[in-house]
């Protein structure tokens, strides 16, 4: 990799970073491998989307929208190689980033397929929350997961996000208006903060 990653977070087996544009094979590679287990739960994708071009172009955008507090993905990379040479196997990102009364992101996810059931997603999800009500200064984040996602709805459970509602058609996907579980974890509170009425 050409340049420090402005964001590094380091788990027991991970590292979470956000990539440089010269880290786009990899970002491809992890796309590829893992296109028929995450683009059934995905909304439409651009036609470049499995091309180096995009994501070199991808990862440069990326680091422009964390340096202007619009979002911020991660990729999640095992421990014991090094950053440069290490795959990739999942990602993690807080999007649509509100600042004022809000201090609010919605939270979305994904881990390779080859690399599940080892409880590595709950781990990588647990320092982006800590990252996010921390450094970034939130209040509160949103993860939504399609009702028959229960991997899914088991690692938010154990993270402590709260089920809040059931949203009918609330996303696109494969071209059908598919419903999700809303769901969302509040900061913890602050010494002499009180929150609610």
């Amino acid at each position: 990799m050409t340049d420090k990653s402005p964001v590094l977070l380091t788990t027991e087996r991970l590292h979470l970073m956000l990539l440089p544009p010269d880290s786009a094979e990899r970002v491809l590679a992890y796309h590829v491998a893992n296109k028929d287990h995450l683009g059934p739960v995905s909304p439409a994708r651009p036609a470049t989307f499995f091309s180096n071009a995009y994501w070199r172009t991808r990862l440069a955008q990326d680091r422009e929208d964390f340096r202007y507090d619009v979002s911020l993905r991660v990729f999640i990379l095992p421990k014991g190689q090094p950053l440069a040479l290490a795959p990739v196997i999942g990602n993690a990102t807080l999007a649509h980033i509100r600042r004022g009364p809000l201090q609010a992101a919605d939270l979305g996810y994904g881990l390779d397929h080859r690399h599940e059931g080892k409880g590595l997603m709950t781990e990588a999800l647990r320092a982006f929350c800590d990252f996010a009500f921390g450094a970034m200064g939130l209040h509160r984040l949103q993860a939504n997961h399609l009702p028959e996602n229960l991997r899914s709805a088991a690692v938010l459970r154990r993270l402590g996000f709260i089920p809040e509602g059931y949203a009918r058609d609330f996303l696109l996907i494969n071209g059908k208006w598919r419903d999700h579980v809303l769901t969302s974890l509040v900061a913890p509170p602050e010494p002499g903060i009180r929150g609610g009425p």
